[in-house]
């Protein structure tokens, strides 16, 4: 499978014109400050991102390189996101582990009978910079192709274009098998008991894994040969041990969405042009400033947002401030139709409002009767 995110009536456009891409840069390096050092989007991130392509204020801070928590706390709205330090040191002691002699445990892994005869080839693709690490990422993925050897390659860099800026991500790992395919490794030090994980964890890790393959897919298509698989290596910890057992999970559901949804994303340079001369998201601007300028750029608010986007607390205050039924969540959203208010929905319901032959408002209505007679029963009781 090697199509590549611009494929598709739904491609993302063009990249930005190499004349116009020093202009854009010194845009974006306005709207986050002058001493502000762009904040990277990792993978996760992105998942978070093609999960609502709607949001224009994320896409624009994400692509910005605009560090959402350091906003979040400037705005005076922290999340609540990180691991603990803990945490973070028990996934990387894991992740060594994995990792140790050679890659011969990701073989055993990967279904490999003997994997210390197979002696996986470990190039290093160390290099100075994104630009440079992606370079030396593809260089080594196409020479361990033309070798048809197993081969581990340790958190490789890759590139993905999203609404028309480059982002650079960083896979745990990729492993060449001898026929040319390519295998994407997602390790997580979330337990898996009896064969099985958390689920919700475990579609967060294909989500993830999903942008790997995807940027994966664009280095394949120019190497002969290569393969990107759509299943890839998630390996965590066996019950309550510190060993490894791995499970292969079908990312193809989530390939399809990612792609479809990342080509509907609005390229930041538009965003960006749009947006009154001066706003800044600088976090050495006041709060009333700053709030100003995150209120420029739309936001597509839903409950989901809490457990994904560092802002979510400031648009959840901002959604329920004006009243949005987007607060209380995209499936509500969708049965209210043009009701777009709480206001409305509550006048709509009372019949101070609304056209009764509205099926909407015909259940609205229906509804409220019901809860009065509930009530009035309860009373008498």
């Amino acid at each position: 499978m090697n199509a590549s995110l611009g494929s598709g009536p739904e491609s993302t456009p063009p990249p930005v014109r190499p004349d116009a891409a020093v202009p854009v840069r010194q845009r974006l390096a306005e709207l986050r400050g002058p001493a502000v050092a762009p904040h990277p989007l990792d993978a996760r991130a992105l998942a978070a991102l093609a999960a609502n392509p709607g949001c224009e204020r994320r896409t624009l801070l994400d692509g910005a390189g605009v560090n959402k928590a350091v906003l979040a706390q400037a705005l005076g709205s922290p999340a609540p996101f990180g691991q603990s330090q803990f945490a973070f040191m028990r996934g990387n002691a894991f992740e060594a582990r994995v990792k140790s002699d050679g890659g011969t445990e990701l073989l055993r892994l990967l279904g490999v009978d003997d994997p210390a005869a197979a002696g996986a080839l470990t190039p290093d693709v160390s290099a100075a910079g994104p630009e440079g690490r992606t370079a030396r990422t593809a260089l080594a993925l196409r020479e361990a192709t033309a070798a048809k050897a197993w081969t581990l390659l340790d958190h490789p860099m890759l590139a993905l274009e999203v609404a028309g800026t480059p982002v650079y991500l960083e896979p745990d790992a990729v492993v060449v098998h001898p026929d040319g395919r390519w295998t994407v490794v997602e390790i997580k030090s979330f337990p898996m008991l009896d064969g099985s994980a958390d689920p919700s964890k475990v579609g967060a890790a294909a989500r993830q894994a999903a942008v790997y393959v995807l940027a994966l897919e664009r280095v394949a298509a120019k190497v002969p040969g290569a393969e990107v698989r759509d299943r890839v290596l998630l390996v965590c910890p066996k019950d309550f041990s510190n060993l490894p057992t791995g499970s292969t999970v079908d990312v193809r559901k989530q390939l399809s969405v990612t792609r479809r949804q990342l080509g509907r994303m609005r390229r930041v340079a538009e965003l960006a042009e749009a947006l009154p001369e001066g706003t800044t998201f600088d976090p050495s601007c006041g709060p009333e400033e700053l709030t100003a300028a995150v209120s420029a750029v739309d936001a597509a608010y839903a409950p989901e947002c809490l457990a994904a986007c560092e802002l979510a607390f400031h648009c959840r205050e901002q959604s329920r401030g004006a009243g949005a039924v987007e607060a209380l969540g995209r499936s509500v959203r969708g049965e209210l139709g043009g009701l777009t208010t709480v206001g409305a929905v509550l006048d709509a319901a009372a019949g101070r409002a609304g056209d009764p032959a509205d099926p909407t408002v015909a259940a609205l209505r229906r509804a409220a009767e019901l809860r009065a007679e509930a009530l009035a029963s309860a009373g008498r009781g």
